[in-house]
């Protein structure tokens, strides 16, 4: 299968204020994404008709009887198609004035003549309408739930081979006749068949309900039935991470809806600030944003350094346990949450960093403690099909140390090195968690390459009764990407358009 590239565009929309059921996460469709739909949801309909089996047709006209079989498609000639939205429904595929070529054995009887032989027969003026409806089903996961299919050809022609075929072209119109007639017949439950249970099947591989590791998991499911008119389809999806041991646990969304207003692009995915601070919540509820560096992995300078400043410390406590291992825990205390500027997007934690002794066979041994505040840039990517994280340290500062036996001036002297900790130690730690991505809602087998990142304004609309209470909003993270088209044999009929220049058409 060719490769197919389209270009989408992904919003992260930051606007406070709560409404009910808001999602945290909106794609939308536009009719630039039908384009490359078109052709290949043409493709699987000519790969869905080559497999139309059409029963024996037998009939009588005087002492004529024939028995036709072994029906098959030779060639299919589909030159007109056409693919759009149809507003407050689906999708709606049609074919005009096309042909279809087949190849059948007669069998006819005479008399005591008995003959047999091949026809070569074209339907033309073939015409088909299929209308596709999609909508939500029980568990928020996006189904076909209709398909709506009308066919009909125009004329038929035959072709006879054999000694008595100038005879046998008397037959024509009977044998045509019918065979036209089991043809309009099959076509349509072909269809209808390949929409609900192959492309449900597909529609299946989309995560709604999954988890992302063995600590949280993300809900896709859909609020609504998607929104269709005649330049777009938006789909509503819950976007909101939980902790796998608190399924049932919801964090409240106060974002506003995210706000999608241009058609340019193929496809757009937008992401509220929620979508972010959810994941962090549902991290921080399972404990995973508690870190301890042990001796082993702290640089050996920073060790050093540390059992310089507590010495004296260490050796008013328990001369004996001077030689103990050091370590370093890092508690986060609230969960983190995520801000978008012009400047980019940053990531705001608050935790305690204590340092420990660790004699063998007794308990920690604290020393001192601090809490600190720590800011990072968060860049966000597409791999594959996952949205990933990559952050970094931008700001430390420790505003608070706690310990019996050093002065405040004694362990200003510890921040530089805890901060070069922080970027040797634990950011790779947390970027090695954060680069595995949490994959967005498309069927399995697509694949986005080639982002490009800009920020972008959203604005609530002056007519909004918001617009007059709220100030004017921060301005969104953007990600324009361009995915490779699906493997999957079923994949023709979801692909985007292609990426046809950096401006993306």
């Amino acid at each position: 299968m060719a490769q197919w590239r389209a270009a989408v565009f992904i919003l992260v929309s930051v606007i406070a204020m709560a409404t009910a059921f808001t999602p945290g996460c909106k794609i939308r469709i536009t009719a630039k994404g039908l384009e490359l739909l078109k052709q290949e949801s043409l493709k699987f309909v000519e790969e869905e008709l080559e497999n139309i089996t059409i029963p024996d047709l037998s009939g009588k006209e005087g002492r004529f009887q024939y028995t036709i079989n072994n029906v098959r498609i030779t060639e299919l000639n589909l030159t007109s198609s056409d693919l759009r939205f149809q507003p407050d429904f689906g999708l709606v595929f049609e074919v005009h004035n096309s042909s279809i070529s087949l190849n059948f054995m007669r069998r006819i009887f005479y008399w005591f003549f008995t003959d047999a032989g091949s026809i070569n027969a074209s339907a033309e003026g073939v015409n088909i309408h299929t209308a596709v409806r999609l909508s939500k089903d029980s568990l928020g996961r996006l189904k076909i739930s209709n398909i709506s299919c009308d066919a009909a050809v125009g004329k038929m022609r035959a072709e006879f081979s054999g000694t008595l075929r100038r005879v046998y072209d008397l037959l024509a119109t009977f044998i045509t006749t019918g065979m036209r007639f089991l043809l309009n017949q099959q076509i349509c439950p072909v269809l209808n068949n390949a929409g609900l249970v192959l492309l449900n099947s597909l529609l299946d591989t989309v995560p709604v309900r999954t988890k992302v590791d063995k600590y949280v998991g993300i809900d896709y499911s859909l609020l609504n039935d998607p929104v269709v008119t005649s330049q777009n389809l938006d789909m509503d999806f819950r976007g909101m991470f939980f902790e796998l041991q608190n399924e049932n646990d919801t964090l409240v969304n106060y974002a506003v809806e995210p706000v999608i207003r241009e058609y340019d692009r193929m496809v757009y995915l937008s992401l509220s600030e929620y979508f972010f601070d959810s994941g962090m919540l549902s991290y921080f509820k399972a404990g995973v944003l508690n870190i301890r560096i042990s001796h082993d992995k702290m640089p050996k300078d920073l060790e050093m350094l540390l059992r310089t400043s507590y010495f004296g410390t260490i050796m008013l406590l328990n001369p004996s346990i001077a030689e103990a291992p050091m370590s370093l825990e890092l508690k986060v205390t609230t969960a983190p949450l995520c801000v978008i500027k012009p400047s980019g997007t940053s990531v705001s934690v608050t935790a305690v960093v204590s340092i420990l002794l660790l004699p063998p066979g007794q308990e920690p041994v604290q020393l001192s403690s601090m809490t600190m505040e720590c800011k990072m840039s968060a860049k966000v990517s597409m791999k594959g099909k996952k949205l990933a994280l990559h952050m970094d340290l931008r700001r430390y500062k420790g505003f608070f140390f706690l310990s019996f036996f050093l002065s405040f001036f004694q362990l200003i002297p510890l921040q530089t090195p805890l901060k070069t900790l922080l970027q040797l130690a634990v950011m790779p730690i947390i970027n090695d968690r954060t680069k595995k991505g949490v994959q967005i809602p498309l069927p399995e087998g697509m694949d986005f390459t080639e982002e490009v990142v800009e920020n972008h304004m959203v604005s609530l609309s002056p007519l909004s009764p918001l617009s007059s209470v709220l100030p004017p909003p921060p301005p969104s993270l953007s990600l324009s990407l361009s995915p490779l088209s699906p493997l999957s044999p079923l994949s023709p009929l979801l692909p985007l358009s292609p990426l046809v220049s950096d401006q993306f058409m």
